[in-house]
């Protein structure tokens, strides 16, 4: 069985010729996309640092969204099955790819850079998500007792997938050889607690300014509301993401359900199942207030027919949709356990809960936003300015900056280590 896809000039895209003189980086990525966080992160870098590097992504697949001009794709096969046993292929099947490219191609690179643990071998690795904190998290919901049983299957399924990489963490991370980085400050200090004594660089995410701005939602404000059949008076609260009870849906359902204006409405976007919040809705009475949308590319379509954004999340390493709501001019309400509220100062730029769980807060600050305009545009302005501060070319900039110093640690290591052979 072939890892690699077989199709010639080692991509499955024509016309990549490999540019002599660059350095060359490979990526380590089960796939990318722009529709998913971590994946976004990392194919916004590579489009801009193409330039910089030849870059070699080595990846199951790639979103048709993803500019491949200058990069050159290694389609690496996984088969399909429990996300455990991918994952073991994936991590198995990337060194083999890789090896044989270096090998028996001539396909050495530089440097390797991961997003996570995707291999023993990374130089960079920009930390997305700590596994060994998300199993701490989830511990409770991960019982047994508690669970009906024909959850079982499921739960042990998930429980090895985690111990598994909490276990690679704990040794990938711990390897003085490995540069890390993190995407805010607190997953920096979650990875101090297993690497005390390194040194890890934060780089936030970056904002695509030219989908998420002010005049681009005004502009599809009243075709998203007419489409999304919003009637004229709602003050519509948006929640974006896939995981929604650590988006903090539960606690804003319950401040929702606090306040006695039916105009007051959540929209709930991304991929997860409402069935567990339906109990909750209908005894707040909120099953006219509450809606579901599919996934959308065009995101910003949602932002333009939203009035305020909130996700008081339980714990969120960044909370990318967050700042692309600031970028929309849009007034956000967040917690501190999330990472995208280091940009945010509380009252002028956006709010932050100090608990996730309090929805007495949330709802009076809801209250508030619904009611008073000035307040609501003076802070979605001062939202949309801040946020223009976090570009994808800033946050590659610093990202190649963590490159090129981990590209002369490894020249410096390798000649060192031909003049001890010598």
């Amino acid at each position: 069985m072939n890892l690699v896809s077989p199709v010639p000039g080692e991509t499955n895209r024509p016309g990549k010729p490999i540019t002599p003189g660059k350095p060359r980086l490979a990526v380590v990525s089960p796939f990318l996309d722009k529709r998913h966080g971590t994946e976004r992160c990392i194919a916004e870098q590579l489009e801009r640092l193409a330039g910089a590097y030849e870059i070699h992504l080595y990846s199951e697949r790639v979103g048709d969204d993803v500019n491949l001009t200058h990069i050159v794709w290694h389609r690496v096969f996984i088969p399909p099955g429990p996300h455990l046993l991918r994952y073991l292929w994936w991590f198995a099947a990337n060194h083999l790819c890789r090896w044989i490219d270096r090998h028996f191609r001539g396909l050495a690179p530089r440097l390797v850079y991961s997003p996570g643990v995707n291999c023993l071998d990374a130089d960079v690795i920009c930390v997305h998500a700590i596994f060994a904190k998300l199993r701490e998290q989830k511990r409770e919901s991960l019982r047994f007792l508690g669970n009906p049983w024909k959850l079982w299957p499921l739960l042990a399924h998930r429980r090895m997938y985690y111990r598994l990489c909490a276990f690679l963490e704990r040794h990938v991370y711990a390897n003085s050889r490995v540069a890390l980085a993190a995407v805010s400050q607190r997953t920096s200090r979650d990875l101090a607690v297993y690497v005390p004594n390194k040194d890890i660089a934060v780089v936030y995410n970056g904002i695509d300014s030219n989908r998420f701005n002010s005049p681009r939602r005004l502009e599809l404000r009243a075709l998203s509301r007419a489409a999304l059949g919003i009637p004229a008076g709602a003050f519509i609260i948006l929640m974006v993401g896939n995981d929604w009870k650590s988006k903090g849906l539960p606690c804003l359902l319950d401040a929702v359900g606090r306040l006695p204006n039916p105009a007051v409405q959540i929209l709930i976007a991304g991929q997860d199942t409402a069935a567990p919040y339906q109990e909750s809705i209908h005894r707040l009475r909120l099953s006219e207030r509450v809606f579901f949308l599919p996934v959308r590319s065009d995101v910003e379509f949602y932002y333009a027919a939203a009035d305020a954004y909130a996700s008081p999340s339980v714990h969120d390493a960044f909370a990318l949709p967050v700042a692309e709501a600031m970028a929309c001019g849009l007034p956000v309400i967040t917690s501190q356990a999330a990472g995208v509220s280091e940009i945010i100062t509380s009252g002028v730029d956006g709010l932050i809960l100090e608990d996730p769980g309090d929805a007495q807060t949330l709802s009076a600050w809801l209250e508030r936003l619904s009611t008073d305009t000035e307040w609501r545009a003076n802070m979605g302005a001062a939202a949309a300015r801040t946020a223009a501060q976090y570009t994808w070319e800033r946050n590659a900039l610093e990202i190649g900056s963590i490159l090129d110093s981990a590209a002369e640690v490894t020249l410096a290591r390798g000649s060192a280590v031909k003049e001890t052979r010598t």
